[in-house]
């Protein structure tokens, strides 16, 4: 691996041209259509001996997309082994200790297409001492297949793959049930590690799961649908493989460009190349570069294909401005508007990949995005037990364990939290003396005055990632008169209790105090269901309070804009007026796209367990543009908008069991208002 480079921003080294073949077995012509198909990036991971090489060969040799040469390599080795069947891991396998033990070592890329998709799988290895591996092959990653073994059931490994994939931001997990043809394809079997994995998936961040039953080996449920699983209704592997959702993770609204070179061959030029980590820029653009914080407007954009109107994530340009600025190596340009973190303390999630453990007292290296300095762990907050998802108490990190951790640099970094910005959120410890990567990194946020800010919260990996916090009885705590220390609170203040307590607002107005808290894109309907919603509840002779998104930004949330940041505030400040309303009684309808996960669980960890009712109103993207009753779609795509949800923002989805579902293009309001009614207490 090439230590320079971030290993969880890890650019794939293509090491060898794309083997893509037609279904006929002939070799596609790299023309423009193909150039144009889209790309998924995607892993297996799972427990020694699982069948993820297998599985690749599979998917390999049924799709056509190897060359005889190839095939008749494995077959003469498959015999030489005295194998009674051809061992198509033998496609992935390539160094000869991987062959001779038969297990996977090292990260073995493989690149084909279908006419529907092209692909580039990391085959990562099983083995725990090879963790490093998965971690690095998983970091480009859009989707993961899990395998389990069917014959061993859901086994310690398996779970630690799929936790790192929930650390790594991966928004699609395939939990692929194989070797179905060593239990003869029992249903119960699959059922009963489905079961298992969900249960354990309740406490990872991870929304999209599919579980399909295959067998490697003999080809079910691979590419080819078999006749040995007739209860098993849904897709093959490769048919979810060409059908999944890519790019949903991709960053187009935070621009950050770390500057990897600058560029003077004349007096006439200068310019500030590097390769765009996210975000979209534009000639005309007021930008800002970091650490200076000197302002100026993009002249130009260069590229190899001549000057661009605009440039996305992933492309390597060059940037002039209108100003001279004195940008170098290591510094990075950002939209004015939209500046990252500043700051040289930190957490962060840790992967430790050194052979010899982490040590407190030493300073390593650490690479973010093109800017390298040196960095002191001052403590390790905690240590993972993957098994569990529990924390444990450790002084210090050995080799694949996973913890979080406290680090200082010696100069200011730029960076954003990881699960806003995988590019960067990410980085890797170098040991100086060797230059041998021994960590690599997921940041978390900024460094907090108590180390233990999440204990304080009361959130832990044991109780689900967003679970509410508890009391010592074990009971759900209520959301006390008094704050409980983990909010901002003006200096020299002192808490004033309720003058009449919510209880007795309660009894005197007949029903219960709640919070309904709508989300959804732009145009999915929430205004209507919430207007609705608030009638049939007032009529009801219910006290309501409701709280719209434009109304709040015409004067509380007037000052902010639209970056992550300023939404997160926004829903912060919202939050905090609908609490206000809840302790008087009131039934508070709220209605925000809210699109971060967290800041809608912010909201929630505010409310009683019970009292908020988290509503998804969702709609196809299609009926969403065709309503669009501001006129935002239209706008964004005459470029107008940046960072529309729905469009070209990011919107993180509510997790299942934490609310429900109003699909507006099947309900009416008022089939919905029934519908959220149905659920409340």
């Amino acid at each position: 691996m090439n230590f320079q480079l971030s290993a969880l921003s890890f650019n794939l080294n293509l090491m060898s041209d794309p083997q893509n073949q037609t279904d006929n077995g002939t070799q596609v012509n790299f023309d423009e259509a193909y150039l144009d198909m889209d790309l998924l990036r995607f892993t297996t991971a799972g427990s020694v001996d699982d069948g993820k090489s297998t599985l690749i060969g599979r998917l390999l040799y049924d799709s056509k997309s190897i060359f005889e040469d190839q095939m008749e390599a494995i077959e003469k080795t498959s015999r030489r082994s005295g194998e009674e069947e051809v061992n198509l891991a033998l496609l992935t396998d390539g160094l000869r200790a991987e062959r001779e033990q038969k297990i996977t070592i090292d990260v073995a890329y493989r690149y084909f297409a279908t006419p529907k998709r092209k692909f580039i799988i990391a085959d990562t290895p099983g083995h725990v001492q090879y963790t490093r591996n998965m971690v690095t092959g998983a970091s480009t990653a859009e989707l993961a297949v899990i395998l389990v073994d069917a014959s061993k059931g859901l086994m310690t490994q398996s779970k630690r793959h799929a936790f790192i994939s929930s650390l790594l931001q991966i928004p699609h997990l395939v939990v692929a049930i194989n070797k179905m043809d060593l239990v003869n394809y029992d249903r119960k079997v699959f059922d009963k590690i489905v079961s298992e994995f969900r249960s354990f998936a309740k406490k990872l961040d991870v929304d999209d799961i599919t579980y399909i039953p295959i067998s490697a080996l003999k080809g079910d449920n691979v590419v080819n649908k078999q006749e040995n699983m007739p209860w098993y209704k849904g897709s093959t592997l490769l048919h979810h493989l060409e059908t999944v959702k890519v790019d949903s993770s991709l960053n187009i609204i935070d621009f950050r460009l770390p500057v990897q070179y600058v560029i003077r061959p004349n007096q006439n030029f200068r310019g500030f190349s590097g390769r765009i980590a996210s975000g979209r820029i534009r000639p005309g653009h007021e930008i800002m570069a970091l650490p200076s914080k000197q302002v100026s407007r993009v002249k130009e954009i260069v590229s190899m294909d001549g000057n661009l109107d605009e440039a996305l994530p992933g492309d390597s340009v060059t940037l002039t401005l209108e100003d001279e600025i004195d940008i170098s190596r290591g510094e990075m340009v950002v939209r004015k508007d939209n500046v990252p973190n500043i700051g040289s303390r930190f957490e962060a999630f840790l992967c430790w990949m050194g052979e010899e453990p982490m040590n407190l007292s030493q300073n390593y290296l650490i690479q973010h995005t093109t800017r390298t300095a040196q960095v002191s762990f001052d403590k390790v907050i905690y240590r993972m037990n993957v098994d569990t998802l529990s924390r444990e108490d450790a002084e210090s990190l050995n080799l694949n364990e996973i913890g979080r951790v406290k680090l200082e640099t010696s100069r200011p970094l730029f960076y954003d939290p990881y699960r806003i910005n995988q590019k960067t959120g990410s980085f890797i410890i170098i040991d100086p003396a060797s230059n041998v990567t021994v960590g690599a990194g997921m940041i978390r946020a900024g460094s907090t005055d108590s180390a233990d800010e999440d204990e304080a919260e009361g959130k832990s990996f044991e109780s689900g990632p967003h679970q509410p916090a508890e009391s010592a009885e074990g009971g759900r705590m209520e959301a006390e008169s008094e704050p409980d220390g983990k909010k901002p609170v003006s200096p020299n203040v002192t808490w004033e209790p309720w003058n009449i307590p919510r209880e007795v607002r309660e009894e005197r107005n007949g029903h219960k105090a709640q919070v309904i808290w709508l989300t959804g894109i732009s145009g999915a309907g929430k205004s209507t269901v919430a207007k609705a919603l608030e009638k049939e509840l007032w009529n009801q002779g219910m006290q309501t309070v409701l709280l719209d998104g434009d109304q709040v930004r015409h004067g509380l949330c007037g000052d902010l804009g639209f970056s992550p940041e300023e939404r997160s505030e926004n829903i912060r400040r919202v939050g905090e007026l609908a609490r206000l309303f809840f302790e008087h009684g009131n039934v508070v309808i709220c209605t925000f796209v809210s699109p971060y996960r967290n800041d809608r669980d912010a909201v929630r960890d505010l409310i009683p367990d019970g009292r908020f009712l988290e509503v998804h109103v969702t709609c196809k993207p299609e009926t969403a543009h065709q309503r669009d009753p501001k006129g935002l779609y239209e706008k964004a795509k005459k470029g107008e908008i940046e960072g529309l949800t729905g469009y070209d923002g990011r919107y993180e989805p509510p997790l299942e069991e934490q609310s429900i579902e109003v699909d507006t293009d099947d309900l009416t309001p008022e089939q919905a208002v029934i519908r959220i009614l149905s659920h409340l207490t």
